[in-house]
């Protein structure tokens, strides 16, 4: 029995947008019937894809699902529109421009019962599934800290967020994702350089719920550009490199050394070092294989808006901790006990 062909529209022709469109065009079993950009590109994703210039063209297109990657103040708007309208749809992190126009998406895709997910791609990236696999495994024993560097240039067609929203996001859901444990603090710091209204540098430590120390380096003033990720335990070091795919795993040592000055330090030793040959696939193209498989019904992993509703609070958190330079809570409130309440005859 062959595959029905799923109709797939896009929002968005930016830098993101060309790069969905070019994988929605050669995506097995998909096809792209239209595109509409709020800015008014129109010069299109290929030459066989239309362009229309408003949401209510596309959606008169028949659309099984949706990808939205305009900017991200307009994730709200647009998203609420697919949802009224039956459309599962795959909208661009981060979910939404603030935690409560997060939180309208996921109560109206959850009402209108559809299939819905966030575009966190480092999540398919080959070197950071790799990574959770063998934390899952126990590959590294008990996990002491997360830290990670993501640091670039700065890119101009980012207007409506800092580089928290836009950036640190990636940090904030992998570091959940790879552990299996949510933040319960952060203490940040921002600057902002290039004169700019948002901030284009963060540094950030937390804690997640397992006691996990995290730091996040975060820019857009480096003309030095890395991705780097690294996961510290009890017997070693796993470090993933997101623009390559590649993964190192760091043991510490197990040889002892003769040499006197280096045999006083008590600390972990340096030992082997190992780089995985993994399979290196897109991770855009399996991000988009995952969601085709969701909209049609096959149990498959995606990243979801109650997910990037939670990542999108803690970068809101981040940004309460550098406007207050203080550490922000992110443990939920305990509910106070109801008073105890004696009947009449008791008194």
């Amino acid at each position: 029995m062959s595959r029905r062909t799923l109709r797939a529209g896009l929002i968005g022709l930016g830098a993101m947008g060309h790069n969905h469109a070019r994988v929605l065009s050669s995506l097995d079993g998909v096809e792209l019937v239209g595109v509409m950009d709020p800015a008014g590109d129109c010069t299109g994703a290929s030459r066989n894809t239309p362009v229309v210039a408003t949401l209510p063209e596309l959606l008169a297109l028949g659309l099984d699902y949706a990808v939205v990657a305009c900017p991200t103040a307009l994730h709200e708007e647009v998203g609420l529109v697919l949802a009224e309208n039956g459309v599962p749809a795959l909208i661009e992190k981060p979910l939404a421009h603030s935690a409560t126009a997060a939180q309208r998406l996921v109560d109206a895709f959850d009402r209108a019962g559809l299939v819905a997910g966030v575009g966190h791609i480092e999540r398919f990236n080959p070197a950071l599934q790799s990574l959770r696999s063998r934390l899952e495994a126990g590959e590294l024993g008990e996990v002491f800290q997360v830290v990670t560097r993501r640091q670039g240039p700065f890119p101009h067609r980012i207007a409506d967020v800092g580089v928290v929203k836009d950036l640190a996001t990636h940090d904030i859901d992998l570091t959940s994702w790879v552990t299996g444990h949510p933040y319960v603090s952060v203490s940040a710091r921002t600057v902002s350089k290039s004169g700019r209204p948002h901030e284009d540098m963060v540094s950030v430590v937390g804690d997640l719920s397992d006691g996990t120390l995290v730091s996040h380096l975060v820019n857009w003033l480096s003309p030095h550009k890395e991705r780097y990720t690294a996961v510290t335990g009890e017997r070693g070091c796993l470090v993933a490199d997101t623009l390559t795919a590649d993964l190192t795993f760091h043991a510490n040592g197990a040889v002892t050394t003769e040499w006197e000055a280096l045999r006083a330090f008590r600390g972990v030793a340096e030992g082997d070092m190992v780089r995985y040959a993994i399979p290196k696939r897109e991770p855009l193209l399996v991000e988009h294989e995952r969601f085709r498989d969701a909209v049609e019904g096959k149990a498959t992993d995606i990243v979801t808006l109650d997910q990037g509703l939670r990542t999108v609070k803690v970068a809101e958190a981040v940004l309460d901790s550098a406007r207050r330079k203080a550490s922000v809570s992110l443990r939920r409130p305990r509910t106070p006990a109801a008073p105890l309440v004696k009947p009449r005859h008791a008194e």
